[in-house]
């Protein structure tokens, strides 16, 4: 699946000047923007990371102190979304003045680690997503525990979600017996807790695993009462059988699980938000989730999410549940104090980059294609198509410029292969390990009303225009 790299830069080195030369003249497919026919704002706080609850108590690393890891987070956003929870979060406890204990079914966060986490939103602009303990605690740890966090982040707390992944809590063994009507009995006993404690503190959940019901159900018992509705989603778990193919090809399940998401969600006026994801679940499989497929499945999968209305997502990243860093992870950790962007960062930075403000109409035929296309219009008077072609096969778009777009720039998403693990490229730069990052856009050539693009099998282009 490598491509074939002389005809590659030299298509792209035509391509981006507007110059003749390129070799192999792709499938030529038609894309004309509707930017009159606006499709609803993709929200400011849509991007956010996930981590596992012993990140917190792991010290330095959810910390103001590390400035290289703010900057990585920083430059995915100004503003966003930490959550923290995961199957480790079922298992942890609260302490003041304990020692702070990072691991998968003993974690133990204290007020320091917490002061860390406060300082680290504050550095970020983010804001926090907080798990309380369902699985294995007590109604007074939580309301302990809820008191700390909120003392600690201040403004910056989003919601409180209790419990973390209840659907399954049978399967992990948290319960021997378990249904939707006994979690809604506990967590609202939770909540009344809560917040008799504090002072107005937002909810979101159930955080369903799986079982989309559940959140269906949970949107109409406590639609009036959440602040977000929560799901989480992966491809599949981590085996053999977890391919590249099957990132780079549509998932049917997510589909049909955005649009019942989206129903609940208007019917109730309540976001949904896909608090906890990534390509395959327990760690991602190597040689596929930390390769140049995962930045060009997470660009493809971010944009599937915002134009189905989604209210954010949260990628996960660093220590899994399994006590070990995962391939998935956006942010590469050689748990020495070093992080790096890997490449399924390049293509959640590509996302930030090409998706800001306004969802507009686009309107292409990919037909037999694995090609998709995604258009914005931000504020700034900006107006911006992403093209991902997951195909092997290359592709000439024809991009029409009405209504008084002009100026045409690209930037390109690329790297030597599918299977590369490192030279991942955004606007032909890479991102520094002090979240630097300088990509250059590129001008295209206009005639006619509108620009010819190039677009190599396995790559991505953020088309830029003025308005």
């Amino acid at each position: 699946m490598r491509r074939r790299d002389f005809l590659r830069n030299a298509g792209l080195t035509a391509c981006a000047s507007g110059l003749p030369g390129w070799a192999e003249p792709g499938k030529r497919i038609e894309i004309r923007i509707d930017s009159e026919r606006r499709l609803g704002a993709i929200p400011v706080d849509f991007m956010g990371l996930g981590y596992e609850i012993s990140s917190v108590a792991t010290h330095g690393l959810l910390s103001a102190s590390d400035g290289n890891y703010v900057a990585l987070v920083r430059r995915l956003g100004a503003r966003g979304v930490i959550r923290i929870g995961g199957n480790t979060s079922d298992y942890s406890a609260y302490s003041a003045k304990a020692k702070a204990a990072a691991a998968p079914k003993a974690t133990v966060v204290n007020a320091n680690a917490l002061q860390d986490l406060g300082g680290f939103l504050d550095a970020t602009g983010w804001s926090l997503i907080w798990g309380l303990n369902l699985g294995n605690g007590s109604v007074e740890d939580a309301v302990t525990e809820a008191r700390a966090v909120a003392r600690a982040v201040g403004e910056r707390l989003l919601a409180f979600e209790i419990g973390n992944e209840p659907d399954l809590y049978v399967h992990e063994g948290h319960r021997r017996n378990y249904s939707y009507d006994t979690y809604l009995r506990e967590y609202r006993r939770y909540k009344i807790a809560v917040r008799d404690a504090l002072p107005h503190p937002a909810f979101a959940g159930p955080d369903a695993a799986v079982q989309t019901d559940w959140v269906e159900r949970f949107a109409e018992d406590e639609g009036r009462d959440l602040r977000l509705l929560t799901h989480h989603y992966y491809r599949e778990g981590q085996n053999p059988r977890s391919t590249a193919e099957k990132l780079l090809n549509p998932d049917r399940k997510l589909s049909a699980m955005l649009e019942r998401m989206q129903t609940a969600s208007r019917k109730t006026g309540i976001p949904y938000r896909i608090c906890e994801t990534n390509s395959f679940s327990g760690g991602g499989r190597p040689g596929v989730s930390n390769t140049f497929v995962a930045a060009l499945w997470v660009l493809d999968y971010l944009c599937v999410l915002a134009w189905h209305d989604a209210g954010g997502v949260n990628v996960e990243t660093g220590v899994n549940q399994l006590d070990f860093v995962s391939s998935y992870s956006p942010i590469a950790d050689d748990q020495h104090g070093h992080y790096t962007a890997a490449p399924e960062y390049y293509g959640m930075l590509a996302f930030a980059e090409g998706c800001r403000g306004d969802r507009v109409a686009v309107h292409y035929d990919a037909e037999e294609l694995n090609l998709t296309a995604y258009a914005s219009s931000a504020a700034d008077g900006m107006c911006s198509i992403v093209i991902i072609n997951k195909d092997t096969v290359d592709a000439e778009a024809q991009i029409t410029l009405n209504l008084g777009l002009h100026d045409p720039r690209v930037l390109w998403l690329t790297a030597p292969s599918l299977a590369s693990r490192s030279n991942v490229t955004l606007g032909e730069t890479a991102v520094g390990p002090d979240g630097s990052w300088h990509g250059r856009y590129q001008p295209l050539h206009t005639a006619g009303g509108a620009c010819v693009l190039q677009i190599p099998s396995a790559s991505a282009a953020i088309v830029r225009m003025k308005r």
